[in-house]
């Protein structure tokens, strides 16, 4: 049999149309790429090779914290298309800063014209209502972008350097290390070890804040008041207890003589292979707390009356 019922014809595939706003976003995308890779490549490249100033080490953790901002704020890009787009003055003042900043040629006031041109642009697009929305991943890119706080802080930093080195050599005197303190030396076998500044655990404190929060982010916790103390808490406790670890283990090394592995730890893949550990240490703590914020929600919860 023919079958002479009119065929129908399949449909054209939509094409989504580009709005004038969208086109807007997307220049303003590529200009900011233009303007600020070069930058951003400097940083990986010597948070890599080691090969940027120390100060700016302290942000090396910008090389998993940058990434996990942009992941973020590509997963909020239909939240951001569905605000209305209301311009507030501040963000042309920012932007003006921070281009200001950027032109200045001078290095710090460049790396942190990035996060002040990126709040500028969220206020001159979506106003307060787009801040609110990409705070936390704007948050990520200005704690990873290099300055020079961890030099001015350092004055200050000399009661965690005694405290780290006298810890340190008391859990060698438990071991039955000939070790002696003063101040922030530690004197082990006939050599003497100091506690610098960038050996306080500045640092690894640092980094340790920055993963605690991706990991409250990224479980989705963030605004849980208890859990967040409880969980920022516990990562500096973690990290001050590596970081004394750390150097007992260092000073042993270099008062032994056995240079070659105290380097290795010092400035080589084992202070790395450290940092990992204690990294990786608080995704179970994190668990942890969950477990036991929740067990006591559920206790506390009124029972119904039988």
């Amino acid at each position: 049999m023919i079958d002479n019922q009119p065929q129908t014809p399949n449909p054209k595939p939509q094409i989504t149309q580009l709005k004038e706003t969208d086109w807007i976003e997307i220049a303003i995308a590529v200009l900011l790429v233009l303007l600020y890779a070069p930058s951003i490549v400097h940083w990986v490249d010597g948070w890599l090779n080691k090969s940027i100033s120390l100060e700016h080490e302290y942000f090396s953790h910008g090389l998993i914290g940058l990434p996990f901002a942009a992941w973020l704020a590509w997963e909020k890009r239909q939240k951001w298309q569905n605000l209305s787009s209301h311009s507030h003055p501040l963000g042309a003042v920012i932007v003006g800063l921070a281009g200001a900043f950027y032109l200045s040629g001078l290095w710090d006031f460049v790396n942190l014209s990035l996060p002040l041109m990126l709040v500028g642009i969220c206020l001159w697009l979506k106003g307060f209502s787009g801040l609110r929305l990409m705070g936390f991943p704007l948050l990520l890119v200005l704690l990873a972008t290099p300055n020079d706080i961890p030099y001015l802080i350092a004055p200050y930093t000399l009661p965690l350097q005694s405290f780290i080195a006298g810890m340190a050599g008391f859990i060698l005197m438990l071991l039955g290390v000939d070790a002696t303190v003063d101040g922030i030396h530690l004197f082990v076998g006939g050599r003497v070890v100091e506690v610098a500044p960038h050996c306080s655990g500045i640092k690894m404190l640092f980094t340790t804040l920055y993963v605690a929060l991706m990991l409250l982010e990224w479980r989705g916790i963030l605004s849980s008041r208890f859990r967040t103390v409880a969980f920022l808490g516990s990562a500096v406790f973690v990290s001050v207890t590596i970081n004394i670890f750390r150097n007992t283990l260092l000073a042993f090394l270099y008062g032994k003589g056995l240079d070659s592995a105290f380097h290795w730890f010092h400035e080589g893949l084992g202070g790395d292979l450290i940092s990992l550990v204690m990294l990786i240490l608080l995704i179970p703590i994190l668990l942890v707390i969950e477990k036991l914020s929740l067990r006591s929600i559920s206790t506390n919860e009124p029972r119904p009356l039988s």
